[in-house]
């Protein structure tokens, strides 16, 4: 493994997330959505976790590689229909990067260690599936709550977004937790935050 092979690789997720045809508003410009996001979580890891290995950078950038390609719409409503929609986004996540890795010059069996994070395998006893979990979580408190919020206090169901917080602390570390502690929020969302530990 090289740095040249990592960045070549990271260089080709990019390439990959460029196609997204959907744009999100950032730093006041709007942005392709998949790739902000991918450069989101590795500017995350790299902030808190500097010592990550090769396969868990790799992991991290394509979390949501191509996620257009499998719509919501395609799967039954409800909590069973998202599940499964979650379930075979992560599969097709993780095939899609391995596909990359090989292409790039990675042996079979590191592309497969890393389908296995993208996967979130073993969750609770890989660490680095578990730091891929804790960026993605970090990411969404960092750039994501705030809209996440404004849409669910305008329903005037504040209740949700304090479960959906609740939930995505479940899903963290310890580390983790005192990451998101850190945080500086906007008041109205350190508010919900506060609610969902209370």
């Amino acid at each position: 493994m090289t740095i040249e092979q990592l960045n070549n690789t990271l260089s080709a997720i990019d390439e990959v997330n460029r196609q997204d045809p959907n744009t999100i508003l950032f730093n006041g410009t709007s942005q392709i959505k998949e790739l902000i996001y991918g450069q989101q979580m590795t500017d995350c890891l790299k902030q808190y976790w500097p010592e990550a290995n090769e396969l868990l950078q790799i992991a991290v950038r394509a979390q949501h590689i191509k996620r257009w390609q499998l719509k919501r719409t395609e799967f039954a409503d409800g909590k069973a229909g998202y599940y499964q929609w979650r379930i075979a986004q992560g599969k097709f996540h993780a095939q899609l990067t391995a596909s990359i890795m090989i292409t790039q010059g990675y042996q079979a069996e590191q592309a497969e260690q890393c389908a296995t994070l993208i996967r979130k395998d073993n969750l609770k006893t890989n660490s680095d599936s578990q730091t891929l979990e804790d960026v993605a979580c970090l990411v969404f408190l960092m750039h994501y709550f705030d809209a996440f919020a404004t849409k669910y206090t305008e329903q005037d169901n504040e209740a949700k977004i304090v479960h959906i917080v609740q939930l995505t602390w479940k899903k963290m570390s310890e580390q983790a937790h005192d990451i998101a502690l850190s945080l500086t929020l906007p008041d109205h969302l350190a508010i919900i935050v506060n609610k969902a530990l209370a």
